[in-house]
C-alpha cells in the first residue's frame, strides 16, 4: 500500500469507512462540531437507498435526527407508535408504551433515514465517496492511519487521517484489523430464520403484531399505506422461490388468527427474502487509531428492532469522544467509548436473545420447553410488570444514563 502511487491525496481528522445510516450520522454529528471527515463506501447511493431494512426508531434516535439538523421528515412521513400487539395462542394483548413507561417508537423505515442523512450531508458539504472499491485501511496503531480506494473513474486516492471509524457493516473488514490474537468474538447462529415479504396491500393493524401461535411466530408491520412487511419464522435453508402468493398467505393468517377475527389484508407478493439470524459482538471496539461502531462490532436478531439504534447509539457516543480527543482530551476521552457502548450492546444482545427465544420454536423443542416459553410469555403479558419490562427493553434506555 505504502509505495503504490495514488491520484490524490487529502487530509482530515477522521475517515469514516462505510457511508451507511451510522456512518453518515457520525459525520454529520462531528460537522456539526467542527470537524471535518471523509466518508466512503463500496455501495452506490442507490443501492443502500433500494436495500430494505427494519424501521423501527427509539423515540430518542428520532429526536435526534430532528434536532442536530438532519431533517424533521421522521415527523411528518413517519408513524409513532405507543405500544404493540402480542398475539399469543390466539389471544391479543396490547403492551402500551406510554401509560406503563412514557416513552413510544417511531416507524421510519431505514432507507428514509439513510436518505434523510446522505441528503443532509449533500446540504452541508460534506464529502461522501459511493461506489468505491479496493478499501484498503494501514497504520491504524500508529497517530497517522491511512485509508486508500479505487473511485468509479478508476482513480487511486488516499485519506491521511488521525482517525478511522470502521462503520463498514456486518461484513467489515476493519474489524479484522484488530489482530487475532487481540480480539474476541462472542457469537450465536440461530437455528431459524425469518421469511419476509413485501405486499401490496393496505395496513392490517395500527401498530405492530408479534404473534405466537401452535402454527408458528409471525411478526406484521408497515412500510406505507399501500406497502406492508412481514414476516413468520422459516428453516434458514427455506428457499423463498417455493413460496407462492397463496402459500404465504395460508401461513401469516394461521399464525395470527384468533378468536377475536383478527385477519390479515392481502395483495400482491413483490418481494421475498430469507433472514439469518445471528448474534455478534467484537471486543474490543477500539485498536490504536481505529474505532469500530454499528453492525461492525455487533449485530442482533432482528426480533426486538434494536440494530440500528444501537448503530446510531455508538456513533452519538463516539462523536463527542473523538472531538473531545481532538481537542486535547486524547487517551483519557479515547477510553471511555468502549464501556459506554459495550454496556448498551450487551443490554441489547440480552433483550434481543430473549425476546427471540420468547416467540420463537426451536427445532427439536420438547413439548415441556414449548408450554415453558407459553407460560414465560403468559407472564409477561398478562402481568403489568411483564408488560412494564418489554415496554422499557422495547423502546430502549434513555442515552442520558451512559
Amino acid at each position: 500500500m505504502a509505495d503504490a502511487p495514488v491520484d490524490s491525496i487529502v487530509s482530515v481528522p477522521v475517515a469514516i469507512v462505510g457511508a451507511g445510516p451510522a456512518g453518515l450520522m457520525l459525520a454529520h454529528l462531528l460537522g456539526r462540531a467542527g470537524v471535518e471527515s471523509v466518508a466512503v463506501d463500496t455501495r452506490t447511493r442507490h443501492e443502500i437507498e433500494t436495500t430494505q431494512r427494519a424501521g423501527i426508531l427509539e423515540a430518542d434516535v428520532a429526536r435526534d435526527l430532528v434536532e442536530t439538523g438532519v431533517s424533521d421528515r421522521v415527523l411528518r412521513e413517519g408513524h409513532e407508535h405507543e405500544g404493540i400487539e402480542v398475539r399469543s395462542a390466539g389471544r391479543p394483548y396490547r403492551v402500551d408504551f406510554k401509560e406503563l413507561v412514557g416513552a413510544s417508537t417511531w416507524l421510519y423505515p431505514q432507507t428514509d433515514v439513510f436518505a434523510d442523512l446522505a441528503d443532509a450531508r449533500a446540504r452541508d458539504g460534506g464529502t461522501v465517496h459511493f461506489g468505491i472499491r479496493d478499501t484498503e485501511v494501514a497504520g491504524v496503531t500508529t497517530d497517522a492511519p491511512r485509508v486508500r480506494y479505487t473511485a468509479p473513474d478508476g482513480g487511486r486516492h488516499e485519506i491521511r487521517a488521525r482517525f478511522v471509524v470502521g462503520a463498514d457493516g456486518s461484513r467489515s473488514m476493519c474489524r479484522d484489523l484488530v489482530p487475532e490474537d487481540r480480539r474476541t468474538r462472542y457469537g450465536k447462529e440461530y437455528p431459524f430464520a425469518w421469511f419476509g415479504v413485501l405486499a401490496e396491500a393496505p395496513p392490517s393493524a395500527p401498530e405492530l403484531v408479534y404473534a405466537r401461535s401452535e402454527h408458528g411466530f409471525a411478526l406484521i408491520s408497515q412500510r406505507t399505506e399501500s406497502v406492508q412487511r412481514m414476516y413468520f419464522q422459516c428453516s434458514p435453508d427455506e428457499s423463498p422461490d417455493a413460496w407462492p402468493d397463496d402459500r404465504i398467505w395460508e401461513t401469516l393468517q394461521a399464525r395470527v388468527a384468533g378468536e377475536d377475527g383478527f385477519r390479515l389484508k392481502e395483495g400482491p407478493i413483490t418481494e421475498r427474502t430469507v433472514l439469518r439470524f445471528r448474534s455478534f459482538v467484537q471486543e474490543p471496539m477500539r485498536w490504536g487509531s481505529l474505532l469500530l461502531a454499528g453492525d461492525a462490532a455487533h449485530t442482533v436478531p432482528p426480533t426486538g428492532a434494536r440494530g440500528l439504534n444501537l448503530a446510531l447509539h455508538d456513533v452519538k457516543v463516539l462523536a463527542g469522544v473523538l472531538v473531545r480527543a481532538l481537542a486535547g482530551a486524547g487517551e483519557a476521552a479515547l477510553e471511555e467509548y468502549q464501556p459506554r457502548a459495550l454496556q448498551r450492546v450487551w443490554r441489547a444482545q440480552n433483550f434481543s436473545s430473549w425476546m427471540t427465544g420468547l416467540l420463537h420454536t426451536a427445532p427439536g423443542a420438547s413439548a415441556f420447553d414449548l408450554r415453558l416459553r407459553l407460560g414465560e410469555l403468559d407472564n409477561v403479558v398478562g402481568t403489568r410488570a411483564g408488560r412494564a419490562y418489554l415496554a422499557e427493553q422495547y423502546t430502549g434506555w434513555p442515552t442520558r444514563e451512559h
